[in-house]
């Protein structure tokens, strides 16, 4: 094996203490889907509602009432330190898994080329060991509100 490909970003740090270590001791790779939190990091995230039927995030816990409230306030470090730096939030949200080493090598997905190109573009961004703290600590697991899926999606997890 020389890749796994998991769910990995600021939203999501589920790999961190046990699966992270075990890779890079066996030499192995990541592959992170969803580096943008379901487009949560990238600035631009709605009420669950607001999403057309059919979209994934209309049953989202993380995009519902209290959870979506408190989640755009943890969110609210990528804005600012996008800000600062004349970049987009979900560039940031990519540099920051890019600064977490050369193993770790996010598929963010996109159907725009602009979008891709903004991805692209999150390469030259250079976090400081102070940006990388307050994205840390501002995303921890336990800021981040709600669970990862519905119930049912939690059902199949690690199955």
């Amino acid at each position: 094996m020389t890749a796994l490909q998991s769910e990995y970003s600021l939203w999501e740090r589920n790999l961190k203490l046990e699966i992270i270590p075990l890779l890079r001791e066996l030499g192995i790779g990541l592959v992170p889907f969803s580096p943008l939190g379901r487009g949560f990091l990238t600035g631009t995230a709605q009420r669950a509602e607001d999403y057309p039927e059919g979209d994934f995030r209309r049953g989202d816990p993380r995009f519902q009432g209290e959870n979506f409230e408190a989640n755009m306030r943890a969110a609210d470090a990528v804005r600012e330190i996008a800000t600062a730096k004349g970049a987009k939030p979900g560039q940031v949200a990519l540099a920051w898994l890019l600064h977490k080493g050369e193993d770790i090598v996010p598929i963010p997905g996109t159907k725009r080329r602009t979008y891709l190109e903004e991805n692209i573009a999150a390469a030259d961004i250079r976090l400081g060991d102070e940006d990388m703290k307050r994205l840390d600590a501002a995303l921890r697991p336990e800021a981040v509100s709600g669970p990862r899926y519905n119930e049912h999606g939690m059902a199949m997890l690690d199955r």
